[in-house]
């Protein structure tokens, strides 16, 4: 089994950034791709953004697309997510979650395995 840790999200105020983190953990065969994604207040689930596994390509959402991007750290196992310029809409909280096949890894609901997620709050 996969388990996905997120840390670092806290109250921010508007502009500022912040970087989360995600420690994955346990047996990681099979896993193609993992990803940031998101849940507001009343809002759907939305990716922000992944990371293959084997290549490391990347694809960030058009929504924070030059804001937000997206890197791992192989030796440790550490999945970031650096953001810039967050804004009142960023309040969420955020998740990072992991995936296995070879279905769609731009969908939020292919991610079969979540973390218990992490809270930013970015007050207008």
């Amino acid at each position: 089994q996969v388990q996905v840790v997120e840390s670092g999200g806290k109250l921010v105020q508007v502009g500022d950034s912040l970087r989360l983190s995600c420690i994955i953990m346990g047996i990681t065969a099979g896993i193609t791709a993992t990803g940031w994604l998101r849940q507001a207040p009343g809002k759907e689930r939305e990716i922000l953004g992944r990371i293959t596994w084997s290549r490391e390509h990347t694809y960030i959402a058009d929504a924070v697309n030059g804001r937000f991007t997206i890197s791992r750290d192989t030796a440790k196992n550490t999945m970031y997510l650096p953001m810039a310029d967050l804004k009142p809409e960023g309040t969420a909280v955020y998740y990072c979650a992991a995936k296995r096949g070879i279905s769609n890894s731009e969908d939020a609901k292919n991610y079969a395995k979540w973390g218990p997620g992490t809270q930013i709050t970015v007050p207008s």
